[in-house]
């Protein structure tokens, strides 16, 4: 009876925890979209965050993008030559790295190294009490902190997205032509031939929400740090897991809402 009561306990205990953390992560959403539309508007920092957030992660989405075009073009040209059909290659490439692979692969990479930037940076402060000493300085931590970083990556994950695919087609370019001689130019026409406005939307809309939830997840993660500097790597380690876990359901709605909408 002892036992059963105490699995009860920490059952409910369990429960009571998530659900209260649920609720203050969509009290701290809902506060971004108050604060977000109020002044003042701290421009000068948003765009130094949207710098910081894109020369950080640069580097690492231009070799992943180069190396996942070449390497999904080395996988994809021995099931189409079997049926005969390496004509639609670029075809292929360009759907799968504009509509799906730019998009999640860039998001994955930041979820990663900004998110988890943004979770420590933001978590350090809050463990050494900088946060309360802006506070007391007259300037509202949350706008200055959070709403400048949540808008910067929901800015700049976009633009890094649209910028893996550009480079990712280039690696795929790079293959198909020391393959088949290919033109530069035929192979990008053929690439685009079969993408139309829809798919460029979802592209752009999936780049968008990516951005939002890495941005909103890291500083809720930080802005919520306890346990002194133990808490900083575990506020960095969370902002990414739960940032790749949501990104990935993201994903599957967002593709059945446009599959949806093809329908019509």
């Amino acid at each position: 009876m002892k036992r059963t009561t105490s699995r009860k306990y920490v059952l409910t205990k369990r429960l009571d925890n998530y659900f209260y953390g649920v609720n203050n992560a969509y009290l701290f959403t809902a506060d971004f979209f108050k604060q977000a539309l109020r002044r003042p508007f701290h421009f000068k920092e948003l765009v130094n965050q949207c710098y910081e957030i894109g020369l950080r992660a640069l580097p690492l989405i231009t070799l992943t993008g180069f190396i996942i075009g070449i390497v999904f073009t080395k996988q994809s040209r021995p099931s189409l030559e079997d049926f005969g059909a390496t004509s639609w290659l670029p075809s292929l490439l360009g759907i799968a790295i504009v509509k799906a692979l730019g998009p999640l692969v860039t998001a994955l990479i930041c979820s990663g190294k900004v998110g988890s930037g943004i979770g420590a940076e933001l978590g350090s402060m809050k463990v050494t009490e900088q946060i309360d000493a802006m506070e007391v300085s007259a300037i509202n931590p949350f706008k200055y902190l959070v709403v400048t970083r949540v808008l910067a990556t929901t800015i700049t994950i976009p633009i890094l997205s649209f910028y893996c695919s550009v480079v990712a087609l280039i690696g795929s370019y790079i293959n198909v032509h020391s393959e088949e001689n290919t033109s530069f130019v035929i192979f990008f026409k053929n690439a685009f031939s079969t993408i139309n406005f829809l798919d460029l939307w979802t592209a752009v809309a999936k780049a968008v929400v990516f951005g939002f939830t890495i941005g909103i997840i890291g500083c809720y993660k930080g802005f919520n740090a306890t346990q002194g500097t133990s808490g900083v790597g575990k506020a960095a380690n969370e902002a990414v897991v739960m940032s790749m876990f949501i990104i990935f359901v993201e994903e599957i709605v967002i593709v059945q809402i446009s599959n949806w909408i093809r329908t019509f």
